[in-house]
């Protein structure tokens, strides 16, 4: 076990986290407001941590393998939700520790729930708010992914932290070197939170605001900066955040081939085209549904065209995990008819694509497990014929099809393991309705949930914040890394 490389490597994440801390607390300070100095502690305390940690433990070698990598990208999402909960706490305008770290949690992992209520919300500093929603644009392509892409000495097996960082069944290089994946990921990934800012910007939405919603897009996050997230914007806008909320949720692998001019690899593949069926399916369901229901809450979505805007916007949100919501403050989730809410509870499973910055199962992971289930049944019915596998061209592995049933397994318990402590909560109000949907929400990092969690996440215990917070992180490193992590084989075995 590299030891020093994994500590040396966490606090060249605590140095880059007070490096990124400057633009808020700039941000803040320019605007006069008085929580810039809970940055400048903030960046203060991240910054003797990493520079004891880099200057006091250089390691011998750089060669780490995948036990090593899983290790440091779990210390590194652990160490940025403890440090960037600092600045609400230190200006009191999170006075709980544990909420706030809920919150940050919430943000680095692209969730998007929030302890915060509307008011709370449209009454906090700019400089925090920016914060609030620039965690998300950091923890979308991923914190390892970002310091990699910066800092130079990452060695030839930093695949590793790659595969244990970014989402999806499989993780590929785009290019031999690690290093240089990381690069063209997030120029491509700032490519096109730019693109989304000056759309924006021209369709009538304030800079600020254009600037945090690309944040909140980009990582599929969801926080908002108005207690009715997207509603208050005009129509231009709510089109402008559905389509780049879907862009989002593509994988980046599909884009640089578009790059390179690979137009036949791009378009040949099989989860972009099951991704984009999804959608037209769910929106022309749910635009039918909602638009057909005699529901007084729902004269927001009776035209055709605002009915199909609507749908299109709340599909794009459960299905690329970003929790964002167009539907106006008088009304909520709760209001929308039995199969709309039926259908976007499906869609928070499956969420996007492998290699986005979407949260869910994957679009991949569940046509694999929709494959194993095929391949099952046909060796049920003809035991002597082996029928192979096929997805995205190859033959696909029984060790992919055992790892990809698995963790199903391991992820269907683990939303079991957090409902029913959430069961156990006791607060006023809470049905069953609400604790199963803000359990399969927090694990499959989207945000929204029915019942009386529609309006926030506040109304929980300490302890119920806390397993929730640690769902979210389980479910943005998808599981193992983090619980590989806490095993002490992992750290003792030679």
């Amino acid at each position: 076990m590299n030891y020093r490389m994994i500590f040396h490597t966490t606090g060249k994440v605590a140095l880059v986290l007070a490096a990124l801390l400057v633009i808020p607390m700039i941000l803040s300070a320019s605007l006069l407001e008085s929580c810039w100095w809970a940055f400048a502690i903030t960046i203060g305390v991240s910054l003797i941590i990493g520079l004891v940690l880099v200057l006091s433990l250089k390691p011998k070698s750089n060669v780490f393998f995948s036990r090593e990598g899983l290790i440091i990208v779990s210390l590194a999402w652990v160490y940025v939700s403890l440090i960037g909960a600092l600045p609400f706490v230190i200006s009191r305008a999170i006075p709980s520790y544990i909420d706030a770290l809920f919150e940050t949690a919430s943000g680095f992992s692209t969730t998007g729930a929030t302890i915060l209520t509307g008011d709370q919300i449209e009454n906090m500093a700019k400089g925090l708010l920016f914060w609030r929603s620039f965690t998300h644009w950091i923890g979308g392509m991923g914190v390892i992914v970002f310091v990699m892409a910066l800092v130079s000495g990452a060695s030839d097996r930093s695949m590793h932290i790659l595969r244990a960082e970014m989402p999806g069944p499989t993780v590929d290089k785009i290019v031999p070197r690690a290093r240089t994946t990381a690069k063209i990921l997030y120029a491509l990934y700032i490519g096109l939170t730019i693109a989304e800012i000056i759309a924006l910007i021209i369709a009538g939405m304030p800079v600020f605001d254009s600037v945090v919603h690309a944040f909140g897009t980009a990582g599929t996050g969801g926080f908002g900066i108005k207690a009715d997230s997207i509603a208050s914007y005009n129509a231009a806008c709510q089109w402008i955040i559905t389509v780049f909320m879907i862009l989002f949720g593509v994988n980046f692998n599909v884009y640089y081939l578009l790059l390179m001019r690979k137009f036949r690899s791009a378009f040949s593949s099989r989860e972009s085209w099951i991704y984009g069926g999804l959608i037209i399916v769910s929106v022309t369901v749910v635009a039918i549904n909602i638009t057909n229901t005699n529901n007084p809450d729902l004269l927001y979505a009776k035209s055709v065209g605002d009915g199909i805007r609507h749908a299109a916007f709340q599909v794009a949100s459960f299905l690329t995990t970003t929790g964002y919501s167009s539907i106006p403050a008088s009304s909520s989730l709760n209001a929308l008819p039995l199969l709309t809410k039926g259908l976007l509870f499906v869609l928070m499973f499956i969420g996007g694509c492998a290699g986005s910055t979407a949260g869910g199962l994957k679009v991949s992971r569940v046509a694999l497990l929709g494959c194993a289930v095929r391949k099952e049944l046909k060796r049920v019915l003809n035991p002597r014929n082996a029928n192979a596998v096929k997805f995205e061209g190859k033959i696909v592995s029984e060790e992919t099809l055992r790892g990809v049933t698995a963790y199903f397994g391991l992820y269907m318990f683990i939303i079991v393991a957090t409902f029913l402590v959430l069961c156990f909560d006791g607060a006023e109000g809470l049905s069953v309705e609400a604790n199963i949907t803000a359990a399969v929400s927090c694990v499959n990092n989207i945000g929204p949930a029915y019942g009386k969690v529609a309006s926030g996440y506040y109304m929980y215990n300490p302890l119920s914040k806390l397993v929730l917070t640690l769902a979210m992180i389980l479910g943005r490193l998808e599981i193992y890394p983090l619980l590989l992590a806490c095993s002490p084989l992992t750290w003792t075995k030679r």
